[in-house]
């Protein structure tokens, strides 16, 4: 009965300060990310609402992220807090080892490993996918302000364009097109009529009956050429359009472990990077289950004592980024191979192999000489 109650207590207090933190460490992201959306979308008309609502789909991806840090931090206050009041001395003295008092805790990392896998194969891909619709919804959005008619408009620094009148059928009648971003040059367009399509990466303005008069400041030269059409790629003036790659983040992880030949042209990418991207997914999310562990393993080195256990601390963060970096090194191995795909859990297996080793040590203190101090 007592086993159970203790396991329930540090699972409590594991994920009370789990909560906390994530809570905090997303807070810090999105008030960073809030600030650059704010400048992005208010300035150029948007609503608060689509703020709040661009805001809500980066939050999944922030909190996957964040997830193995506010793991690892919360473990970390309460073996610490437990060991500064006495309270795994205490239950130690009652017949606890180190095995059984990371019972809890991997009960604990079990559930980040479940919420990390639920964020990554799930709801990441979903909310990145209608970021990216949404984003191509504005920008279009943001192209139909060129096509304002009766006005003088000035989409770039060193470019005018005007529309007399706009068809029913979305022809662009009358139109003057003033070009002087090169310097000592000014082009200027006129066209009868004039329709604006889809470009690869920019709206293109085709321009139909009309005439280009070139004027250059040097050397006093105006020169005249007439068309029958003519096509103005507007890129550097508006956003582009929806004709966009699809990022390897927004697709979910059983297409990126089985890429199709149309997935590798819709992303540009490489078959190693999509598969890369996958693994990368799972490893991380094993890491959401290794960070406590070591938390709690390296704080069960040595005993109660008087100065804390700031040095276990220390050994413990700088191990949490050793494991960083090998999952790392191992991801970019898959991305230039597909085939070295294990390399990939290079980092969450380290880390388990550095919390068992920790907790053996924790259960033979005599193998490093540690000696349980108590205040004298």
């Amino acid at each position: 009965m007592m086993t159970g109650r203790f396991d329930r207590y540090l699972l409590s207090q594991l994920l009370m300060l789990f909560g906390f933190f994530a809570l905090v460490l997303v807070l810090v992201y999105w008030v960073n990310r809030a600030v650059v959306l704010f400048d992005q979308l208010i300035a150029n008309g948007q609503s608060a609402a689509v703020f709040l609502e661009f805001t809500a789909l980066t939050l999944p991806n922030v909190i996957r992220i964040v997830l193995p840090i506010a793991a690892f931090a919360g473990t970390v206050y309460v073996a610490n807090r437990l060991t500064s009041e006495s309270e795994l001395v205490v239950v130690q003295a009652t017949g606890f080892s180190p095995w059984r008092l990371i019972r809890p805790v991997l009960a604990f990392g079990v559930v980040v490993f479940l919420l990390g896998s639920i964020l990554a194969h799930v709801l990441v891909p979903i909310s990145l996918s209608r970021l990216s619709e949404r984003t191509a919804e504005i920008s279009e959005n943001m192209t139909a302000r060129l096509l304002t008619e009766g006005r003088f408009l000035h989409p770039a620094d060193g470019v005018t364009f005007y529309i007399r009148e706009i068809s029913p059928v979305g022809e662009l009648k009358n139109i003057f097109l003033s070009d002087a971003r090169q310097a000592g040059v000014t082009i200027t367009y006129t066209a009868r009529e004039a329709l604006l399509i889809r470009g690869e990466t920019a709206p293109t303005l085709v321009m139909i009956d009309g005439m280009a008069q070139r004027y250059e400041e040097a050397g006093r030269n105006l020169s005249v050429t007439r068309f029958d059409d003519f096509a103005f790629d507007l890129e550097g003036m508006v956003d582009a359009l929806s004709s966009r790659r699809t990022r390897p983040q927004e697709l979910f992880t059983d297409q990126l472990l089985n890429p199709t030949d149309a997935l590798l042209k819709a992303t540009g990418e490489t078959r190693s990077a999509l598969i890369a991207q996958a693994h990368e997914r799972i490893g991380d999310s094993l890491n959401g289950l290794v960070a406590p562990l070591i938390g709690f393993a390296t704080l069960l080195l040595g005993g109660f004592s008087r100065f804390g256990v700031w040095r276990q601390i220390i050994g413990a963060i700088f191990a949490l980024i050793v494991v960083q970096m090998l999952t790392r090194v191992g991801q970019d191995i898959v991305e230039g191979n597909a085939d070295l795909w294990p390399a990939a859990y290079i980092g969450p297996l380290v880390g388990l192999v550095m919390a068992f080793i920790l907790l053996f040590l924790a259960a033979h203190p005599s193998l490093l000489s540690l000696r349980v101090r108590g205040v004298t």
